[in-house]
């Protein structure tokens, strides 16, 4: 391999891990969440990362995210070592770069769908330009909300609320969204339209898209799929 063919290798990904480990306790207590993980995550695609409960699936996305620290390992996102920064450093770069979207879709219930979208840039001290009004609405038609705006989480279906939520984390333009059991909430009708947008954003937006789930049927809305068994990449 040359040193260009590595470089446009770098460049194609999102997101990398080399011998992820994580192990929580001492002793007879010692659990070994992550075994050694090699994980490369491309650019613009929906990845799903699936598993029982204990597998690490869920230690996996915290470490990859930057909210658990891994016991050994490396992890970069965006070319950068998440190894390297300290907290305020991570805290900020997480910010910028990382979006997040939950089971509980965490609207403020006093705002409306626009405002919970935008939320984001005004607490990262972005003014909010037409510019920026116009990516929500972009993104607020992408996700099938554009109609919904003005209204609030209370007046919103459990599906609109969490198209806002994708909407909220896509607002930021991050290098990769993490999606924990998005549609855990979810009848099965509103989970697939939830996981069809999900996988729009990846398509349509160019999004990085990276979903933990135990769910065989949202992991088949996924380009690539990941299996998680007792810490390790089946």
């Amino acid at each position: 391999m040359t040193s260009t063919t590595r470089h446009a290798t770098r460049e194609t990904l999102a997101a990398s891990a080399r011998n992820l480990t994580k192990t929580y306790g001492r002793g007879e207590a010692q659990v070994h969440a992550l075994r050694g993980i090699d994980l490369d995550l491309p650019r613009g695609r929906f990845t799903a990362i699936m598993g029982p409960s204990g597998s690490g699936k869920s230690t996996l996305m915290h470490c990859l995210a930057g909210l658990d620290q891994a016991s050994g390992g490396t992890v970069t996102v965006a070319g950068t070592d998440l190894g390297s920064l300290d907290d305020d450093a991570l805290t900020i770069f997480r910010r910028e770069h990382v979006g997040f979207v939950f089971q509980s879709f965490n609207l403020l219930p006093m705002l409306t769908a626009l405002q919970n979208i935008v939320l984001p840039l005004e607490l990262g001290g972005r003014r909010i330009d037409n510019a920026g009004r116009e990516h929500a609405h972009r993104l607020a038609n992408v996700l099938g909300v554009a109609d919904r705006l003005g209204h609030r989480p209370a007046e919103l279906s459990g599906g609109q609320q969490q198209r806002v939520a994708i909407a909220r984390a896509l607002i930021t333009q991050p290098d990769l969204l993490f999606a924990d059991e998005p549609t855990g909430n979810l009848d099965t009708t509103t989970s697939a339209e939830v996981l069809d947008h999900l996988r729009r954003s990846a398509r349509e937006l160019g999004q990085t898209v990276v979903m933990v789930t135990h769910d065989r049927d949202a992991a088949t809305y996924a380009d690539d799929v990941v299996t998680m068994q007792d810490g390790r990449i089946a």
